[in-house]
C-alpha cells in the first residue's frame, strides 16, 4: 500500500471535498484538498493547512514535522500511514501560500464547509489532536487560555475529546527547548492514550 493512503473508502461527500475549489482564486498553487477520512478512524489530527511539500506530494505529514509528530504519538510510519486509525482533517485543506513569517493562515471558507460533515463520517472517533493555534481556536473557542503555551500546558481540561499540542515543525525547536515540560509530561500521556486506542 502506498504511503499516505489508508484502506479504500469512498463516499459522495469525500468526492465533493476532493473536488472543492471554493477559494481557488486565492490559492497560489491552485486547489489540492488534502485530508484522510475512514469510518474506522479513532484519532484525527487537526492542524492548520498543508504545507508546500504536502501540496506537491498530496501526502500530509510525510516530512520532518510528520516524523516528530509520529514520535509524539508513539507510532510507526506503517501504523500512521497504512492503517485506518489516524484521520487527517486540517482547518484548511489546501496550501494557502507563503507569508512573511511562514505559511499564510488557512482560508476561512474551508472549516465551516467541511469540518463537521467529514467528522460525521468517523463514528468511532475518540480523540481529536489539535495541532497549533488555528485548530485550537476553531474547536476550543473561549475555552482556550490566553496563549497556546497555556492551552497546551492545561491540556487535561480538554480531555477526553481534545488533546492540544504545538506544531511539531523543526521551526519550533526554540519553543520546545524553552518548554521542556511538553515532551517530558504531555507527550507520554498522549502516547499512553494513543496506545490504548490502538489496542
Amino acid at each position: 500500500m502506498a504511503k499516505g493512503y489508508t484502506p479504500t473508502y469512498e463516499h459522495p461527500l469525500l468526492e465533493r471535498a476532493r473536488a472543492c475549489a471554493v477559494c481557488a482564486e486565492h490559492l497560489p498553487l491552485g486547489p489540492n484538498p488534502i485530508f484522510r477520512i475512514h469510518p474506522e478512524m479513532k484519532v484525527v489530527l487537526i492542524s492548520q493547512a498543508p504545507g508546500r511539500l504536502a501540496h506537491l506530494s498530496s501526502v500530509a505529514w510525510d516530512d520532518p514535522s510528520g516524523r516528530r509528530l509520529r514520535e509524539w504519538l508513539g507510532v510507526t510510519d506503517a501504523e500512521f500511514f497504512q492503517t485506518p486509525t489516524f484521520g487527517i482533517l486540517p482547518i484548511g485543506f489546501c496550501y494557502p501560500g507563503k507569508g512573511k513569517g511562514g505559511d499564510l493562515p488557512p482560508r476561512p471558507e474551508c472549516a465551516p464547509l467541511w469540518q463537521d460533515p467529514l467528522l460525521s463520517l468517523m463514528p468511532k472517533l475518540e480523540l481529536k489532536v489539535l495541532v497549533g493555534a488555528y485548530a485550537q481556536a476553531h474547536y476550543l473557542g473561549d475555552r482556550r487560555k490566553k496563549s497556546l503555551t497555556e492551552t497546551v500546558r492545561n491540556y487535561r481540561e480538554y480531555l477526553p475529546e481534545y488533546f492540544p499540542i504545538p506544531h511539531p515543525s523543526p521551526r519550533n525547536r526554540i519553543y520546545l527547548r524553552r518548554n521542556p515540560w511538553f515532551e517530558e509530561l504531555n507527550v507520554p500521556h498522549l502516547q499512553e492514550i494513543v496506545a490504548g486506542l490502538l489496542d
